[in-house]
């Protein structure tokens, strides 16, 4: 159940990755279960925004793949209980240093991201 469980969640990881260097809305959509808060911290300033208005923002900018940016994002680890689990991510791109914490949870068979919170660090 574990090793299926890992493969699962590094395949939506890979896809979640991918459509933010992308901006494959189609691919990072899929990735999410509805109604999804992301809570982040930018240099000190609050970012809080539904799902729907963070699709909006990734489709309004220009992807990091377009501005010739290297891929870099990894995943650091990831933690599974049953059907709850939390990755925590290197996210490097678009001139900041993301990390991304993201709680999934396997929803009618499939995990979903149902949480992020991300920060920059200097």
């Amino acid at each position: 159940m574990y090793k299926e469980s890992i493969k699962e969640i590094e395949s939506i990881i890979t896809n979640y990755f991918e459509g933010i260097f992308h901006g494959d809305l189609t691919k990072l959509k899929a990735c999410f279960y509805e109604n999804v808060a992301i809570y982040g911290d930018i240099k000190g300033v609050e970012y809080l925004k539904s799902i729907n208005e963070y699709l909006e923002g990734v489709k309004s900018r220009q992807s990091p793949k377009d501005l010739n940016e290297t891929f870099k994002m990894k995943i650091i680890g990831i933690d599974i209980m049953g059907k709850i689990a939390i990755a925590k991510l290197h996210v490097p791109m678009l001139g900041y240093n993301y990390y991304d914490y993201l709680s999934l949870a396997k929803v009618n068979d499939d995990w979903k991201i149902v949480n992020k919170l991300f920060t920059h660090e200097e």
